[in-house]
């Protein structure tokens, strides 16, 4: 076997020595070995609402101390920091693919300050009778310039439409009346009045409910096109920042939540409720229906009124 072939395979502690640039050679090394813990990821539909075990190698150099480490814990990395790391971006969301999983754990472990490089191995050790899995190797590079400033995340203005003030002649006033404000505008509805296909097991029908609310999304989409419907927290997030009017398609920020919504998808005010929660949102204004209870300021207006 060639030496390229076996480092392929060893530890990844092995390729940080075999691949350590001239004059790094002082760098020490800290490691995380076969860590194994519990999550749900995966793109593959089989792979959703279960959870399968994760291995991780972690292999960190770092910065030496000029001065001695004096057998002090604050004067190095923790090996602690490694497993936060992990359990915080399994914590963060759903991922469906081990390469932003490692992507996230690296640059959260290169923000330490004495970390230089890392190396990253996550397997999948639930899909058969072999491990599946993805190593990368991330530097520090630049992040040793000044941070840039934080961007605070805008607080929209929900506004949930009934079927009714869909169907209204006094929809596109409201609209009006919506995106002429200060605060960005993120429009939701429900599912269509009619009733949507019944599945024989909880999951399927979850998602059908879910495709029912956007497939409504489409029809509000249809009466104005200023409202665009987006699926994505990037798409908010770039909807929210440029003034763009949008309608919230929910699948895949619902069933991509760690700590998803207990609503059913058929309460869709419930719904919108968790999904202002989720988006600290301003306000949220529901037309032409009753208002739910939220974690947000909410305002109810009725079919004849003006926002």
């Amino acid at each position: 076997m060639s030496s390229d072939t076996r480092l392929a395979f060893a530890h990844p502690a092995e390729r940080a020595e075999a691949t350590a640039p001239d004059g790094s050679a002082l760098h020490d090394r800290i490691s995380l070995r076969d860590y194994v813990t519990e999550a749900e990821i995966g793109a593959f539909q089989l792979e959703r609402g279960q959870t399968q075990r994760l291995r991780f190698n972690l292999v960190v150099e770092v910065a030496r101390d000029a001065a001695p480490v004096e057998d002090d814990v604050d004067r190095i990395l923790s090996y602690d920091r490694l497993t936060e790391a992990i359990a915080h971006e399994l914590a963060a969301e759903r991922l469906n693919l081990l390469e932003t999983l490692a992507e996230r754990v690296a640059e959260r472990i290169l923000a330490e300050p004495r970390a230089k490089r890392v190396f990253v191995r996550i397997e999948k050790l639930d899909r058969g009778p072999f491990a599946l899995g993805v190593e990368i190797a991330r530097e520090r590079g630049g992040r040793d310039e000044a941070p840039q400033a934080h961007e605070e995340a805008p607080h929209p203005r929900l506004v949930y439409l009934s079927n009714a003030a869909i169907d209204s002649d006094r929809l596109g006033a409201w609209i009006d009346a919506a995106v002429a404000g200060a605060a960005p505008v993120i429009f939701c509805v429900g599912a269509p009045d009619a009733p949507a296909p019944r599945a024989q097991a909880a999951m399927p029908q979850r998602r059908i409910d879910l495709l029912a609310i956007e497939q409504n999304a489409w029809v509000l989409a249809g009466r104005d096109r200023r409202c665009l419907v987006v699926g994505t927290r990037t798409e908010l997030d770039w909807a929210m920042k440029n003034g763009v009017a949008c309608v919230w398609a929910p699948c895949k920020i619902v069933l991509d939540a760690v700590d998803g919504p207990s609503a059913d998808p058929r309460d869709a005010l419930a719904l919108v409720a968790w999904f202002a929660e989720q988006m600290q949102a301003a306000e949220l204004l529901v037309i032409g229906a009753a208002p739910p209870e939220a974690p947000v300021p909410v305002r109810a207006v009725g079919l004849e009124d003006d926002l």
